[in-house]
């Protein structure tokens, strides 16, 4: 019989799992960038696994040793990075840091003068709008300094990010077994076999996606290097790599590499005729960019994704879809590796079941 009593103690025990639950939610807000960098260095942990391997199994460096290694071709890769977009920002910086903000301005008023003249003469009525708009009177490039000198901070900031990831993935590489070892004490006795099975499996497939996007941005990152050059854009290596990173955000991010390549391109070229240079440069480059990731798309993409995560690339494109309706584009972006996850761990736990049987054939 359900008493008053009863009732209370329901709801009080309801309230009370309420405020933990809000608690722990509030406690992992506020260590959200500790969360973050367990996640950028369990990733790199995973890319790293068969390079250690590589170490001590060709190589027949000790475990030691090898993590070392291992750890200082991630270091070198991240210097690389740095090496590149340092001394144009430093170059940019200092050119900024004068002030000098009236020629790029001036430069900019022509640029949109010439674009509403381009217009005019097609006879386009956005040319009027533009005018209307009186934009030219808008502009103001004063905010520029200030602006690189945030962002300047920012990525100084990122050292400390920078130093604990590298801290973190040298003792999930270098103690890999023991905290192995440490997760086959917490799970039951029951489901051991099953659950560290999956775990071996999932570490190897998502080893494998994680060394097959490396790859495919590599790809990406040389065609779009490529295409730069061919057109004589200036900073073509720190523009490739930009659109190339973009390239993580499924399907929208070479949207957004596309339009950014046009942008800069534009900005490249201030101060020449718009119609004859300007116009025609940034539509070539653009129909570039087009080629690239039609090529990406269809070729690349598709064969690298499939062969890592042993998936068809529909179902691929339709996880992607799902996820990035649900969750945005951060949703987008770790779809693959979690459908991964819940496709390895159906396999285990439920190995009879038609639909999971269907999906993990391949697995």
């Amino acid at each position: 019989m359900i008493t008053s009593k009863t009732i209370s103690n329901g709801i009080l025990r309801a309230l009370m799992t309420l405020t933990l639950c809000g608690i722990i939610l509030f406690f992992f807000y506020q260590i959200q960038s500790v969360l973050i960098y367990l996640v950028v260095s369990f990733i790199l942990t995973l890319v790293g696994n068969p390079i250690l391997d590589f170490f001590k199994k060709r190589l027949k460096f000790n475990h030691i040793f090898a993590t070392i290694a291992t750890l200082i071709i991630f270091v070198l890769i991240i210097s690389g990075f740095i090496m590149m977009f340092v001394p144009l920002i430093l170059s940019q910086g200092q050119n900024l840091s004068l002030l000098n903000t009236a020629e790029i301005e001036k430069n900019i008023v022509q640029l949109i003068n010439q674009i509403t003249v381009f217009l005019d003469n097609h006879q386009i009525d956005s040319a009027q709008v533009l005018k209307d708009a009186n934009i030219t009177s808008k502009i103001n490039f004063n905010f520029i300094p200030n602006f690189l000198n945030t962002i300047l901070g920012t990525i100084s900031s990122l050292g400390v990010g920078l130093g604990s990831v590298l801290f973190i993935t040298f003792f999930f590489l270098k103690d890999r077994l023991m905290f192995i070892l440490g997760v086959k004490k917490l799970i039951p006795n029951s489901h051991e076999e099953q659950i560290l099975h999956s775990l071996g499996k999932i570490n190897r497939l998502l080893s494998r996606y994680f060394i097959g996007l490396l790859l495919q941005l590599f790809i990406v990152f040389l065609l779009y290097l490529i295409v730069l050059f061919i057109f004589g854009v200036p900073n073509s290596l720190v523009i490739a790599f930009l659109c190339a990173v973009l390239n993580i955000i499924p399907y929208i991010g070479p949207l957004i590499a596309s339009f950014l390549a046009a942008i800069l391109t534009m900005l490249s070229n201030l101060g020449s005729d718009f119609q004859s240079e300007i116009l025609p440069t940034t539509i070539y480059v653009l129909i570039g960019f087009w080629i690239v990731q039609i090529i990406d798309n269809n070729l690349s993409q598709p064969f690298i994704f499939s062969q890592s995560v042993r998936s068809h690339p529909l179902e691929i494109f339709l996880v992607i879809l799902i996820a990035g309706f649900l969750f945005g584009i951060l949703g987008m972006i770790v779809a693959v590796p979690l459908y991964t996850i819940i496709k390895v761990m159906g396999k285990e736990f439920f190995p009879e079941n038609k639909i999971i049987m269907l999906l993990t054939k391949d697995i």
